[in-house]
């Protein structure tokens, strides 16, 4: 990029980024791509020299210029030490981090007597379920909230820093108290780690029959369940209030599941378990962005045969009609010779397509025809 494109930027170097793992890594990737000057820095040297390698900033020098801005993307275990030290070691810089959880960071930081008026921490809400900078993609934050947790000592002119920070790598910035975050984030992120966890943990004891019945419902629940214990026992350790009030109240509604399943002639037992069901309906309609259900959009699911090119031809196909894909999700089962790919258009194209698909050979399993 030339020195022209990264002035017209919202962030100015240079940028210090400490911890080369997922979130160091794909900020430095996405700030390097802008043309900003990003220095990095890591307790492992291996981390460090995959994360230069794979182009996410340089090795710090002698002589190099102080950061303006640093970054902590360190293990919430480390975060409140390494924050502390990072304010001392460099005055002039505005100081945040990006770990999943708020209020501690800030409460250990004042109990040390840090200097928070220059502290100002925030939480990108994207990641993957691998670590690392082998894992870090430049895009990884493009249309994800990135939380923002101004205090009492935080100045608007740091506050429109972050925001520009999350700007620049694509992200929508959110204003939230550190309280207001980490009950947010208990309920849309912790908790669901938890169940994936408890649901795919079932699975240890099952049969490989009964594993080979699996389809994409299981995927889609128990994706995240593969995420690094390790880390997880951090974070929910420093969240655990916020995360333990959730899970109390879904306790309380799936004993009541599990009464009415006891007896599911009795009466009132079909009525619980139709409102469980139909209140998930509501529920997952709020969720916003892609595969949140969005009533906005009319799905058709198409049958895919096993074979090359058959998506990129369902693909073509859709674009040569003039239709705009709003969403897309492919359902496979190994050692099926059929798949199905779930497509979201918007509601008054959805009856031109399906014919149109239909016209050109496809068989739509359900939805407009």
């Amino acid at each position: 990029m030339s020195n022209e494109s990264a002035a017209a930027g919202r962030v100015h170097g240079p940028v210090r980024i400490v911890g080369a793992g997922l979130l160091g890594a794909s900020i430095g990737l996405a700030l390097r791509e802008r043309g900003v000057d990003v220095t990095l820095a890591d307790t492992s040297r291996s981390n460090l020299r995959l994360a230069i390698d794979y182009g996410a900033g340089r090795a710090a020098t002698p002589g190099d210029d102080e950061p303006v801005l640093v970054v902590v993307a360190v293990p919430p275990d480390l975060v409140a030490e390494v924050v502390e030290a990072e304010l001392a070691a460099h005055p002039g810089a505005l100081v945040t981090d990006v770990a999943s959880v708020k209020s501690g960071i800030l409460s250990a930081l004042q109990d040390a007597g840090a200097d928070v008026s220059r502290y100002l921490g925030s939480h990108p809400m994207a990641g993957r379920e691998r670590g690392g900078a082998l894992s870090a993609r430049a895009d990884l934050f493009f249309g994800r909230p990135w939380v923002i947790t101004p205090h009492e000592a935080t100045a608007a002119a740091q506050y429109r820093a972050l925001e520009d920070l999350a700007l620049e790598l694509g992200a929508t910035p959110v204003r939230m108290t550190a309280e207001e975050h980490d009950e947010g984030v208990a309920l849309v992120s912790h908790v669901p780690q938890l169940v994936a966890s408890l649901l795919a943990a079932r699975l240890r004891g099952a049969t490989s029959a009964e594993v080979g019945l699996a389809g994409q419902g299981l995927r889609d629940t128990t994706r995240i369940a593969g995420s690094n214990p390790e880390l997880w026992v951090q974070i929910l350790g420093a969240n655990a209030a916020p995360v333990a009030r959730v899970l109390r109240d879904y306790r309380d509604e799936l004993d009541a599941v599990i009464d009415a399943l006891e007896d599911p002639a009795a009466s009132g037992s079909p009525r619980r378990i139709a409102e469980t069901l139909a209140a998930g309906n509501q529920g997952v309609a709020r969720i916003p962005g892609k595969h949140g259900r969005d009533d906005r959009y009319t799905a058709l699911i198409v049958k895919i045969d096993d074979r090359p090119g058959q998506l990129a031809r369902l693909l073509t196909e859709i674009g040569e009609e003039g239709v705009n894909l709003e969403d897309f999700r492919l359902e496979h089962s190994p050692g099926a010779q059929v798949g199905f790919a779930e497509i979201n258009v918007l509601p008054e194209a959805a009856h031109r397509l399906a014919a149109a698909l239909e016209s050109r050979g496809w068989t739509l399993a359900e939805g407009e025809r």
